[in-house]
C-alpha cells in the first residue's frame, strides 16, 4: 500500500511540474473564434481558483509542492498567461501536500489560503500568507501562520474567506474529531477577527448524508482502504438581488466519477452562524455529463465577468469515468445562469468540444 501510494504521488509530481512549467501549451480546440473558448483551460489544473482585480484575472490550483500564481486579462487564455512561483515553504509542518490555494484582496493587502502537512496527509491544518504590495506579483509573500479552527486541532482543509454585512467569515472541510479510519469531511464556518484569526467557535453546516454524497469507492480506478464520505471544498456565491448567500460544495470521492456540487442556501439577513438558518439541497446541483465525456465535476471556484454583469463557475473534472484524483483534472468555466427566484443555475457541465462565448467585457 504504501508502495502504490509513492508511485502516485511521485507520477502527480512529474505531472504537475509539466503543467506548471508550461503555461503556454496547446489546450486542444480553443481558438474556434476570437470570442469563444472550449475547454478546458489548461491541459490540468486541480482545486482551480481565480479572483478579478484591477484588470486582471489572478488564477491558482494545486501543485502540491509550491503554489503558483497565473496572471491575465482573459480568464480564458490561461495557456498564455504570466505566471510566478510565489510560495516554496521551508517549514516542516507544512511542507508536504499542499491543496486548493486561493488568493484574496481584503484590506489592501493580498493573502493566500492553503492548506498542507508534514508528509503524513492525516495532519493536514489551514495556513495563510501575506503579501503588501500592490500587485502581488511584486514583492514577497510571507508566512502568517496557521489558522487554528477548533480547540482540538483536528484535520482541516479547503479554506475560503467572504465578507458578509461588516464581518469576515471563514468556511473549510474538516474532520470532528481525531479519529481517520470511519471519519467524515464536513463543512464548516466560523467568523473571523482578521484574515488569519477565527473570533467564533466553528460551525457545522453539512454532513454526507444523501447517497449522492457518500459515494467513495470507484470501480474502475483507486478506492482508499477505508470508508470516508466527503464534504469539501466550499465557496461563497451570493446572487445579484443580495437576498440569498449560498456555500456550493463538493460531495463524494473526487476519485470517483460521481464527485459532484451540492448547495446550501441561507437568508442574507439570517445569522449565518446558525444551522439553522442554511437549507441543504437534496439533490447536487452540478454532477457528472456522461453524454458529454464530463467526469468528477467539482472543487469549483467563482468569478465575475470583467464587465462585472456575469457570474461564472470555475471547476475541474476528467474526461473518463476511470481517472482517479490526480493531476489529469482540468479546470473549466461556463456561466451562471440566474432564475428568478434568486436561485443560481449551473446547467449541464459541456463537452470539449462546445464553444462557449467568453465573459463579457474581455478583451
Amino acid at each position: 500500500m504504501k508502495k502504490q501510494k509513492l508511485i502516485r504521488k511521485v507520477l502527480w509530481l512529474l505531472l504537475v511540474g509539466i503543467i506548471a512549467c508550461s503555461p503556454k501549451s496547446h489546450t486542444g480546440t480553443q481558438g474556434i473564434s476570437k470570442n469563444t473558448f472550449t475547454n478546458p483551460l489548461l491541459p490540468g489544473g486541480p482545486d482551480p481558483w481565480a479572483l478579478y482585480q484591477d484588470g486582471y484575472y489572478y488564477y491558482t490550483h494545486t501543485l502540491i509542492d509550491n503554489i503558483g500564481l497565473w496572471r491575465t486579462k482573459d480568464i480564458t487564455d490561461l495557456k498564455n498567461a504570466e505566471y510566478k512561483t510565489i510560495w516554496k515553504p521551508t517549514d516542516p509542518a507544512n511542507s508536504k501536500d499542499l491543496w486548493a490555494p486561493e488568493i484574496h484582496y481584503i484590506a489592501g493587502k493580498w493573502y493566500i489560503y492553503y492548506a498542507a502537512d508534514d508528509g503524513n496527509t492525516d495532519n493536514h491544518q489551514l495556513y495563510v500568507l501575506e503579501n503588501a504590495s500592490k500587485n502581488p506579483f511584486d514583492g514577497a509573500f510571507t508566512m502568517k501562520g496557521r489558522i487554528q479552527t477548533d480547540a482540538g486541532n483536528n484535520w482541516a482543509i479547503d479554506g475560503s474567506v467572504f465578507a458578509h454585512k461588516g464581518d469576515y467569515y471563514m468556511v473549510w472541510s474538516g474532520w470532528q474529531t481525531r479519529r481517520v479510519s470511519t471519519e467524515t469531511q464536513c463543512i464548516y464556518i466560523a467568523r473571523m477577527a482578521n484574515p488569519w484569526t477565527l473570533s467564533s467557535e466553528r460551525v457545522i453546516l453539512s454532513k454526507p448524508e444523501f447517497d449522492w454524497e457518500r459515494n467513495w469507492q470507484n470501480p474502475n480506478g483507486w478506492t482508499p482502504s477505508y470508508t470516508i464520505y466527503v464534504n469539501e471544498g466550499p465557496q461563497p456565491l451570493k446572487n445579484n438581488t443580495g437576498d440569498k448567500v449560498f456555500i456550493i460544495y463538493s460531495a463524494s470521492g473526487c476519485w470517483t466519477p460521481h464527485y459532484a456540487l451540492g448547495m446550501l442556501t441561507a437568508s442574507a439577513n439570517s445569522n449565518l452562524l446558525d444551522a439553522t438558518s442554511w437549507t441543504k439541497s437534496k439533490q447536487p446541483v452540478f454532477k457528472q455529463s456522461p453524454e458529454n465525456s464530463v467526469f468528477g465535476t467539482g472543487h469549483n471556484s467563482f468569478f465575475r465577468s470583467p464587465d462585472g454583469t456575469e457570474d461564472w463557475i470555475l471547476y475541474h473534472a476528467n474526461d473518463k469515468p476511470e481517472n482517479p484524483c490526480g493531476p489529469t483534472r482540468s479546470p473549466r468555466a461556463q456561466k451562471i445562469q440566474w432564475q428568478s427566484n434568486g436561485m443560481p443555475d449551473f446547467g449541464l457541465a459541456l463537452s470539449t468540444s462546445t464553444p462557449i462565448q467568453k465573459p463579457s467585457g474581455t478583451k
